[in-house]
């Protein structure tokens, strides 16, 4: 018994020093090295908001996951922080918008508006008096078009967006504009609602979608 714990260290020094010899062999020189690459390749390296390669200077990592049916919540992260999500309960059916500072990268403020069963002219209302350069992030759950009106498709429009004009009853949207875009945005994704292709029944898969925004350069004056 008072052996133990030697003869365990001394199998535990053997173990490394045969990883490390099987390194050698293997690849080639700086065992340690290929060993460290190996456990790398095994478990690759993540970023801000889980993205796989970090971010250029100046821009926002963000990802943004749809609702899945009406039973997962959507998520929508920022920077490695949470904006939106069922942990932080401040998700609803409809959709879900967090507003951010294009030059700074601050949050400016998260609501959710029930495109069911809710009124549109609290969406409009938040949409309107939007500050040149606030960036918009969007992410359905469950159901975003039902009470959809042409007001709103137009200021969703204005923000960058091209498949709101076709945002249908239980289709997946995810979506990143800015006040004062002068292109459509590049950030876009959306899942149509069908019978044939729906992944749960009665609603499309959920979308995932990440990327880098580049922050906006301060108003002159």
């Amino acid at each position: 018994p008072l052996l133990t714990g030697p003869v365990r260290a001394v199998g535990v020094l053997l173990l490394v020093g045969l990883t490390w010899l099987l390194a050698n062999t293997f690849f080639g020189g700086d065992g340690v090295s290929s060993v460290r690459h190996l456990f790398a390749e095994q478990h690759p390296q993540k970023y801000k908001c889980g993205l796989s390669a970090p971010c250029p200077p100046k821009h926002l990592a963000f990802r943004l996951v749809s609702g899945a049916a009406n039973v997962i919540g959507p998520k929508i992260c920022l920077e490695d922080k949470i904006l939106v999500s069922s942990v932080k309960n401040n998700v609803g059916r409809g959709l879900n918008i967090a507003l951010v500072n294009g030059v700074t990268g601050d949050l400016l403020d998260t609501k959710t508006f029930d495109m069911w069963a809710g009124d549109v002219s609290d969406l409009l209302k938040f949409l309107r008096p939007l500050h040149e350069g606030t960036l918009v992030f969007v992410a359905s759950f469950d159901d975003a078009a039902s009470k959809m009106n042409d007001e709103s498709r137009r200021l969703f429009e204005d923000l960058g967006s091209t498949a709101v004009k076709e945002l249908a009853f239980r289709d997946s949207w995810v979506f990143v504009g800015a006040k004062g875009i002068e292109n459509k945005s590049p950030f876009e994704q959306r899942m149509k609602n069908s019978k044939n292709s729906n992944k749960y029944e009665g609603w499309p898969e959920s979308l995932e979608m990440d990327g880098c925004i580049p922050l906006r350069p301060p108003l002159e004056g």
